[in-house]
């Protein structure tokens, strides 16, 4: 089961001291902490390149495009898995320093979709553009994951949570990413497509970690009927983003909702905004969302967790601190409503 009334972050965090970076993940996100991702640290410490450091048998390298697959690993492969396993030491040390191993952690990966868009084929295609090559990363990474799992559970002593992170489906199912000459676009992948191979992701890595698997889009429409009828447990949404959307979007939203869904819930700026914003700030679009959908406000506290809206590379130190406080602060009144609110 996913802890719920409680805040996580989405995954990324600024600076490149990997050791600060657990030790407040662990200090400040009690209920799910989350293995942190430091891409100011450059090569390898992306998400598409974090991801590809975990595929088994397919190595990667950097070209000026972006990430290529590759006949043997090379430097830029090493570091991948290099900073990862640094990552993994820093959360392993910071564990043994608090004295007490946390009962959940996050850790997060790019999904078969993002990653099959971020990394190209030897001849500068798209792994996207071909259905085999597709089929090979997803197995590729479904294996290298499992291993990441059983790895962080081990040295942290926790359950540990996978989150997918899928910014580029909208635009997989849309059709609009460019082709490798910049003179088309790569064909809409077809909804029942998506859903198969997002399903054989979720449903190994789901029996792996013994826990749901968490998805997150933060896209102003993201596709949750897909994701919920993939097999998705938790879906992450930038919920600032929710006021003034489609009324099939909220119905999707309600649906996944009342089936059951857990809903990671976006509601601090991922940057510090311009004016100052107190805590009602941050909780009212949650309390305003329930309202639309005709559901009590306890079923924030039943099936939802509070984070930032999307991740904090790009935050000061000083934001994200504060930011990760709003959103346990947040959780808290999920659970407990201030009065007259």
């Amino acid at each position: 089961m996913l802890p719920v009334g409680v805040a996580t972050g989405i995954g990324s965090m600024p600076g490149t001291d990997a050791a600060e970076a657990c030790a407040v993940v662990l200090g400040e996100l009690t209920g799910l902490p989350h293995l942190p991702e430091l891409p100011d640290r450059g090569l390898g410490a992306d998400l598409i390149g974090r991801s590809a450091a975990m595929l088994v048998d397919i190595p990667v390298e950097y070209v000026p495009s972006g990430y290529r697959v590759t006949a043997r690993p090379g430097s830029d492969h090493r570091r991948g898995v290099d900073l990862l396993r640094w990552d993994m030491d820093a959360m392993q040390e910071a564990v043994e320093k608090a004295g007490e191993a946390p009962k959940v952690i996050k850790t997060q990966v790019a999904g078969p979709w993002t990653l099959a868009a971020g990394i190209e084929l030897p001849r500068g295609h798209r792994v996207l553009t071909d259905h085999g090559a597709v089929r090979d990363v997803t197995e590729s990474l479904v294996e290298g994951v499992r291993a990441h799992v059983a790895e962080l559970s081990k040295r942290t002593g926790a359950q540990v949570i996978v989150q997918l992170d899928e910014p580029t489906l909208p635009a997989v199912l849309a059709g609009s990413l460019p082709t490798a000459s910049g003179y088309g676009t790569v064909p809409a992948v077809a909804t029942a497509d998506a859903r198969e191979v997002l399903a054989a992701v979720i449903e190994p890595l789901e029996s792996a970690s013994g826990a749901p698997v968490v998805v997150h889009c933060c896209a102003p429409q993201p596709p949750i009927a897909l994701l919920r009828a993939a097999g998705a447990g938790a879906v992450a949404i930038d919920a600032t983003t929710i006021d003034g959307a489609p009324g099939a979007l909220l119905d999707e939203l309600g649906e996944a909702w009342d089936d059951g869904v857990v809903f990671v819930l976006g509601l601090v700026p991922a940057t510090e905004p311009e004016h100052r914003i107190g805590l009602r700030d941050v909780v009212q679009p949650a309390f305003d969302l329930t309202g639309r959908l005709g559901f009590s406000r306890s079923i924030l506290a039943e099936r939802a967790i509070a984070s930032p809206a999307c991740g904090l590379a790009g935050a000061s130190r000083s934001w994200m601190r504060r930011a990760i406080a709003l959103a346990g602060d947040a959780a808290k009144a999920f659970v407990e409503p201030p009065e007259n609110w």
